[in-house]
């Protein structure tokens, strides 16, 4: 009720379900941009595709837009299929990197044009104009020129644009990617405030899995034109699917470590850490079970001077010399190597984000992070006690990338 109140407040229509349906693209050169993608957009949520540089994500909403074509599969946007439709009868709105503004026209202006187009009076068009300014705080900039103006206030124009359109649903396409990191941080705030107040359903392109965790209802994490995960943000932080999500989802990312089933549980590079239940009689069980990867956050290998004696009885504590310490106020970020062979597994190799594909290659080593307190004394050069919570332990199948201790079991 009170969304479609809002929606009445600002012309936006009451449905806007977006269903693709088994959606492919392929080049003609026979190259799969995009492979049996199928997911329902739910009127008014904000869903952002996610991952590494020609993964599809683009291309995905481009499909959505019309300005790329579909080679099979369903669009339906509102019930109705969308396939043959030009984007212009689609009713959406796009927001670009490059906010493609018209450098001659005045805030006003900008945001107007997409109205003049239409059959709507003057008096209507000055009306819309103004609360779309007020709802954006653009009303002091409204003569300006794109030129009198910061990045941040140009990005808010061209939202401004598509928001005064009433569209069904607003279609963005990494529009933070030219601001400076503080005003993107900003950005991303306003963005996702807007988003609820108007309740529009929102598809947002990113690469910065960061920024894709702070906005997205639910995200798609996408890698190679497949789709690997469809969750909350906590789902895939929590409980990813496979190695490349495990990996590509957190700042820093999941540490990777080899592993090996033992009458326990597995067998880590610096100790064997219990394991119990289905998830352990899966890898015990399991055809690698003598090659597996184990996976471990961050914020899960603790100093063990800091913590309490309980937590540290019932964790594996093992000592390492801090090599690099990043004191980030709140945290602060050890780094550490082991001995042993890195980590080989293709769906880190296949990953094209930078920190990933350093991992995967051996260039970095067999350097980790611990996410300690900022009272941890750790310093550089200084022997650390770890103090690591079996529970937290993932285990990942190498070859297909498989999260082996999901609770619903690998899919």
């Amino acid at each position: 009720m009170l969304r479609n109140q809002r929606r009445a407040l600002y012309g936006v229509p009451s449905m806007a379900e977006i269903v693709l349906d088994r959606v492919t693209k392929t080049h003609p050169d026979g190259v799969a941009a995009v492979r049996d993608l199928s997911i329902t957009i739910a009127d008014g949520e904000f869903v952002v595709l996610v991952g590494p540089s020609g993964c599809g994500k683009s291309t995905t909403l481009n499909m959505i837009a019309g300005l790329d074509e579909i080679t099979s599969g369903d669009l339906l946007i509102d019930g109705r299929r969308v396939n043959d439709l030009a984007p212009k009868d689609r009713d959406i709105a796009m927001v670009f990197q490059s906010y493609a503004l018209y450098p001659h026209l005045t805030v006003r202006q900008n945001i107007a044009f997409p109205l003049t187009l239409t059959k709507l009076a003057r008096e209507q068009i000055s009306e819309k104009v103004e609360q779309t300014a007020k709802t954006l705080d653009l009303v002091d900039l409204l003569d300006r020129k794109p030129d009198q103006l910061s990045g941040g206030q140009r990005q808010r124009v061209a939202m401004g644009r598509a928001i005064v359109r009433s569209p069904k649903a607003f279609l963005m396409d990494e529009p933070l990617s030219n601001l400076d990191a503080k005003l993107r941080v900003q950005m991303r705030s306003e963005i996702a405030r807007l988003q609820k107040r108007l309740g529009t359903t929102t598809v947002f392109v990113t690469h910065d899995q960061t920024e894709a965790m702070m906005l997205g209802d639910r995200l798609v994490v996408m890698s190679a034109g497949a789709v690997q995960q469809i969750g909350t943000p906590d789902e895939l932080y929590r409980d990813p699917l496979n190695l490349f999500v495990a990996g590509f989802i957190g700042s820093p990312p999941m540490n990777f470590f080899p592993a090996a089933a033992t009458g326990l549980g597995v067998r880590l590079p610096f100790g064997e850490v219990p394991l119990t239940g289905e998830s352990y009689e899966r890898i015990r069980d399991h055809r690698s079970a003598n090659d597996l990867v184990a996976g471990v956050r961050p914020e899960h290998l603790q100093d063990a001077d800091v913590i309490d004696a309980y937590a540290r009885i019932n964790a594996l504590c093992f000592d390492v010399t801090v090599e690099m310490v990043e004191s980030l106020g709140a945290d602060k970020y050890a780094y550490f190597t082991t001995d042993g062979p890195a980590v080989q597994a293709a769906q880190l190799t296949e990953a094209a984000d930078s920190a990933l594909a350093s991992l995967a290659s051996g260039s970095a080593g067999n350097e980790f992070v611990a996410r300690v307190p900022a009272q941890s004394a750790a310093r550089a050069g200084d022997t650390m006690r770890l103090a690591l919570d079996p529970a937290a332990v993932m285990v990942f199948d190498p070859r297909t990338g498989a999260n082996l201790t999901r609770a619903a079991g690998p899919r």
